[in-house]
């Protein structure tokens, strides 16, 4: 598996992450309700196929089934992505310090503001962004950054420098995104330009166009942009992991 730079944030990841929230929200998701056994199992599958970059958040309740899987494994050899949906200095630094015990790690590689869809949201939230900030000057994260559900949240996030990591919404059909895919690639490229590290998420669509097309075609699609470092994508099985993992593995031959 090819491991790239995340853009400037010092952060090297697995070109292909997998993903803990599909259709995930309230504290589930598709990958929790595998059961412990069952997702751990999965990430452990995973991380031997070189996919050792994890995303996942409070929402998806998948940080207890992280801390499982992290037994055994070298914590270094992770990178793992949560996200928080607080507002305020205060409840985020809260998050954060409850999500070092929920994952079993002193630090949690990054995390993002989750789920952003407002126009101005650093003028909003200030004190958000200061908590991760401080966050990340006591070592307790490495990067900070956004997911946006609003594309004037993610035009916002690309001229903000606080801004080190973006989770964009990205594919060829422009499923589930909040703009064309031109006008996503055109500001992802600004975005790299300043040295943001950018991963992509509904790479398929949430599953959709892997169903028409396969998931090759929406792979591909992305691993031919060059502002986007890495994908991540919701897999439920061993079969999906080896199928997703020889596509990545062949495009960047």
């Amino acid at each position: 598996m090819q491991v790239v730079d995340l853009g400037r944030t010092g952060l090297r990841v697995s070109r292909l992450s997998i993903g803990t929230g599909t259709h995930g929200w309230g504290g589930k998701s598709d990958q929790t309700a595998l059961g412990l056994k069952g997702l751990v199992d999965l990430l452990h599958f995973a991380h031997d196929q070189g996919v050792t970059f994890w995303d996942s958040a409070d929402q998806y309740g998948s940080h207890s089934y992280i801390k499982e899987s992290l037994k055994g494994l070298d914590r270094s050899s992770v990178v793992i992505t949560s996200k928080t949906v607080s507002r305020t200095r205060e409840s985020v630094e809260n998050d954060v310090k409850r999500f070092l015990k929920e994952i079993g790690s002193d630090y949690v590689d990054i995390v993002l503001l989750h789920c952003l869809t407002d126009l101005d949201w650093p003028t909003r939230y200030p004190d958000a962004m200061e908590a991760l900030t401080r966050c990340k000057e006591q070592g307790l994260i490495r990067a900070h950054g956004v997911s946006c559900h609003d594309y004037g949240a993610f035009q916002t996030a690309a001229m903000t420098k606080w801004v080190e990591v973006v989770l964009a919404r990205i594919n060829y059909a422009g499923s589930h995104m909040d703009a064309s895919p031109a006008d996503v690639i055109r500001t992802m490229e600004q975005m790299a330009a300043f040295g943001k590290g950018i991963y992509g998420m509904k790479v398929l669509g949430q599953s959709k166009l892997a169903e028409e097309d396969g998931p090759r075609k929406g792979i591909e699609f992305v691993m031919g942009l060059p502002c986007v470092h890495a994908m991540t994508i919701g897999m439920t099985s061993q079969r999906e992991v080896e199928e997703n993992v020889a596509i990545v593995n062949e495009l960047a031959d």
